[in-house]
C-alpha cells in the first residue's frame, strides 16, 4: 500500500459514524462514559472489516490492517469529541469571567 492509494474520505467516514455511535452511547443511560471509547473502537474495527470488503479503495492491504485502521479511526472519534469539549469549555470559562467582571462593575 502506498500513500497514493490512501483514501482519506474512507477513514473520515468511519470517524463520523463512530462519533455518532458515541453520541448515541452518551445519551443512553445504561452505558457508562468510560466504556464509550471501547465501544467506538469496536465499532471502528467492524466498519474497517466492512470497508475492506465493500470498498475497493480502502486503505488496507489485508484484513488485519483493515481492523487496525478501523480501530484507530473509531478511537480518533473520541479525540474529535474531546477537542470540541475543550474548545467549548474554554469559551465558557472566558465568558463566565467576563460576566463576573461585569457583575462586579455593576455592583461597584
Amino acid at each position: 500500500m502506498s500513500l497514493d492509494g490512501f483514501n482519506v474520505a474512507t477513514v473520515v467516514a468511519i470517524v463520523v459514524i463512530c462519533y455518532l455511535v458515541g453520541i448515541i452511547c452518551k445519551n443512553t443511560i445504561r452505558i457508562e462514559d468510560k466504556v464509550i471509547p471501547v465501544v467506538m473502537g469496536i465499532c471502528g474495527a467492524v466498519l474497517g472489516v466492512v470497508g475492506f470488503y465493500a470498498m475497493p479503495d480502502f486503505p488496507a492491504a489485508d484484513i488485519l490492517n483493515a481492523i487496525a485502521v478501523g480501530i484507530v479511526s473509531g478511537l480518533s472519534a473520541t479525540g474529535v469529541n474531546q477537542i470540541y469539549k475543550q474548545a467549548t469549555k474554554e469559551e465558557s470559562v472566558e465568558s463566565a469571567e467576563v460576566d463576573q467582571d461585569e457583575a462586579e462593575k455593576a455592583e461597584g
